[in-house]
């Protein structure tokens, strides 16, 4: 397998909202240990960016093929229907993410004229939080599609 080492937007995500909350988390300990004090605030932020390195990290996932799988029961099968099910798999999971999008934009359209709700702590817009995943989604869907591609390649490979 050929090794990419271009630089990834998605992994410096991944790793920057990673490292985010690690920094948070390290600041609130050293708070509570030198100060007695809690920042408060702090879980908040750190639940949401757990959320949105979620998202992120699945079309990693997607990509890497480290999403959950019967390897034993797909390889039973001849080629022409592995590559049916590579397909069928990737639109699976590409639909899932369309109706989790869709899902969320409907949330974040309710948020935005009905409800108006704000966050506990910080008083921001809970849209704002929500407007993550979608956006985010961006990179699941190219996980799915690369993932794919890069599985129908080796099953060509291996057919001829």
């Amino acid at each position: 397998m050929k090794r990419n080492t271009s630089i990834r937007i998605d992994h410096w995500i991944a790793a920057g909202l990673l490292m985010i909350m690690a920094l948070i988390a390290f600041v609130n300990v050293l708070s509570r240990y030198f100060v007695n004090f809690s920042i408060g605030f702090t879980e908040e932020i750190t639940i949401n960016l757990f959320v949105w390195m979620t998202v992120v990290g699945t079309g990693i996932a997607f990509e890497r093929g480290a999403q959950l799988g019967m390897v034993t029961f797909f390889n039973m099968f001849p080629v022409k229907m592995k590559r049916a099910l590579v397909v069928f798999s990737a639109l699976l999971g590409a639909g899932l993410f369309v109706l989790v999008c869709w899902y969320m934009i409907q949330a974040m359209y309710d948020e935005i004229t009905l409800f108006r709700a704000t966050s506990a702590s910080l008083g921001i817009p809970v849209w704002i939080y929500y407007a993550g995943v979608p956006l985010l989604s961006v990179f699941v869907f190219r996980g799915i599609y690369r993932g794919a591609r890069m599985r129908l390649a080796e099953l060509d490979k291996d057919a001829g």
